[in-house]
């Protein structure tokens, strides 16, 4: 099954495009070859782009105060699992901790770095980062991978808080969900959503059996998608066949 997500609100949407990239940069970077560790330098101004909003560091630890009192209030509740339930409350308050300690904006340590801060202003450019016009970088390219390695583990550190908690979010908010088996009649499929629930995530996984390609829009009030298929040319379409998939709605 291919798994589709769409964020119901943009917390959702942020936290969901970190958590790609977070594991892009931990593919690339525990690879060997100068041309992963380029991409993965690529991959951290990313982060940083996104993680360069004011207001993020305290969104997720709202997000994780409103975590920890949930938690609480089920301790005792005799249908919890109350091993499972620390264990959830000890990393919800890890990771609050560690964000509340971090100094400064989030990427503080890689934006006071004169080396890198000129490789991002160069790394955007096409073919701006040839050794004619950053030889330091071109160098370090050059140095053994363990070096190289060890050094895109560094320039990551400071950043583990905020994968580490928008880990556990997300987590958290894709196991609260129940998955239904659904068809799209003629490669079209609405589902009108209960007003007095509020949800944050929408799951869709289908067989790549029937060769189409989700188009999903979904709001506080409903959910809309539509089969597509691709033809040679690069052109969707919709595809009107009945195609069952799964639909969890997480919330």
């Amino acid at each position: 099954m291919i798994l589709y997500e769409y964020p119901f609100n943009e917390r959702i949407r942020t936290y969901l495009r970190l958590e790609h990239l977070f594991g892009h940069y931990a593919e690339l970077s525990a690879r060997d070859m100068p041309v992963d560790h380029h991409y993965a330098l690529y991959t951290l101004f990313e982060i940083l782009e996104i993680t360069s909003r004011s207001d993020l560091k305290k969104e997720i630890m709202l997000d994780l105060d409103r975590l920890r009192q949930q938690l609480s209030s089920w301790r005792d509740n005799p249908a919890v699992a109350q091993g499972t339930l620390d264990r959830l409350m000890r990393e919800a308050d890890v990771c609050f901790r560690l964000l509340e300690q971090m100094q400064g904006k989030i990427g503080h340590g890689i934006t006071s770095n004169d080396w890198l801060m000129a490789l991002r202003s160069r790394i955007a450019i096409p073919g701006g980062t040839c050794e004619f016009d950053l030889p330091a970088y071109h160098a370090w390219q050059h140095l053994p991978e363990t070096r190289r390695k060890t050094d895109l583990k560094h320039w990551m550190a400071g950043m583990h808080p905020v994968s580490d908690s928008i880990r556990l979010l997300l987590s958290l908010v894709r196991n609260g969900g129940h998955t239904q088996r659904m068809t799209a009649q003629n490669g079209q499929f609405q589902l009108n959503l209960p007003q007095a629930r509020s949800f944050q995530l929408l799951q869709l996984a289908v067989d790549p059996v029937h060769q189409v390609i989700p188009e999903i829009s979904a709001n506080r009030l409903l959910v809309s998608v539509r089969m597509m298929r691709q033809d040679p040319d690069g052109h969707l379409a919709l595809h009107p066949i009945d195609v069952s998939f799964e639909l969890t709605l997480c919330a």
